[in-house]
């Protein structure tokens, strides 16, 4: 679980105003400027949390040369030469990776880790279609890794956590299936069946269509953990800016999983965050507007996140979600998506007594 950092409502906020208003950073400097070590090792971590560390830096990097405050570079150009370094190594490891994959014929996508370019998430999300053996087998053969220890969440969602020697950050597959039950066989398939080549840093990966990482997002977003990172909103309001997803493809696929409430919650919260920072929203179609559930005036900041509340959203999407699954006919997904409560349940219990809520979910 994470922890709350103090003073952390102020640092997203400023995260936000760098990264989506970048022509007004300068105001922000008087205040960065009287960060104390502490402070700025507070102001680091939280970056790193958000997977904007980055993003963040280069702007403070900028705007300081400009300035000529010599002590804010220096402390930008020492956080950004660390983090490049940690990206570069990962980046190495992940395209390995996905070639030892692809020998041995296991069709492998790079899911959301990309999508944070130019910064990289803190585990490397993969999901494949290959056979469960022989990925495993790829990856404790061929790559000399370790399995790490499974959930019950993990079980049900088919996902597997390896560790490979030289690398900080743990390899995520999620095999054959998606969601945090593995309800959503076809669309693990639709993943690979629609994947992308895309160049990052020098080296080639597969990765989702525009589409399918606007689902990534939402599954992880608004039916997993409730909460958004600011790599969320900044992620899919460039992905939504760059003109490349195609909505009708969108909804209809959407619909077809039981998720379009939540696809169309995902794009509104994020469109009336960037609203808040530059005056004007994304240009989203009426139909995901007129779809919304929520948006970002239901969210609120705690233990370094923006929190989605569980009750009423979260249960209001999860209840239409096995709803559809269950008038479609699909037996199997139902059962998994009927575990989510008691597995949820559990998970709160178990985080009660010891303070994790490792090895369930």
């Amino acid at each position: 679980m994470a922890t709350s950092i103090q003073g952390e409502k102020q640092y997203i906020d400023a995260f936000f105003k760098l990264t989506l208003r970048p022509t007004a950073a300068a105001d922000l400097f008087p205040w960065l400027s009287s960060l104390t070590s502490e402070q700025r090792k507070d102001f680091v971590d939280l970056a790193d949390s958000n997977h904007v560390v980055i993003r963040v830096f280069e702007v403070i990097n900028r705007v300081a040369g400009h300035k000529g405050n010599a002590d804010v570079q220096a402390w930008a150009v020492s956080v950004l030469t660390t983090e490049r370094e940690r990206i570069a190594n990962a980046l190495t490891h992940l395209k390995d990776v996905c070639e030892a994959l692809q020998e041995a014929d296991c069709p492998a996508v790079v899911m959301k880790t990309l999508d944070h370019w130019p910064d990289l998430g803190n585990d490397l999300d993969l999901v494949t279609t290959g056979p469960k053996n022989e990925v495993v087998r790829v990856f404790t053969q061929k790559l000399n890794a370790h399995v790490e220890a499974r959930s019950w969440g993990d079980r049900l969602a088919n996902k597997w956590n390896f560790a490979l020697p030289g690398l900080r950050e743990s390899v995520e597959a999620h095999i054959g299936r998606l969601g945090q039950t593995g309800e959503h066989k076809e669309m693990a398939q639709r993943f690979i069946d629609r994947r992308v080549n895309t160049q990052v840093h020098g080296y080639e990966f597969p990765t989702p269509a525009p589409e399918e990482r606007i689902f990534a997002a939402t599954l992880q977003r608004m039916y997993r953990h409730f909460y958004f990172r600011v790599c969320d909103i900044l992620n899919a309001a460039s992905l939504v800016e760059s003109g490349k997803v195609k909505w009708e493809e969108l909804r209809r696929a959407a619909e077809e999983a039981g998720i379009w409430p939540g696809v169309a919650s995902f794009l509104n919260i994020v469109s009336e965050y960037v609203k808040q920072y530059r005056g004007s929203g994304l240009n989203l179609p009426a139909d995901v507007l007129a779809n919304a559930a929520l948006g970002a005036d239901q969210m609120y900041t705690r233990a370094r996140f923006l929190r989605i509340p569980i009750l009423p959203y979260g249960a209001r999407l999860y209840t239409r979600q096995i709803t559809h699954t269950a008038c479609k006919g699909n037996v199997p997904a139902t059962f998994r998506l009927s575990l989510l409560p008691p597995l949820a349940s559990a998970a709160a219990v178990a985080f009660k007594i010891t303070g994790s809520d490792k090895g369930v979910w």
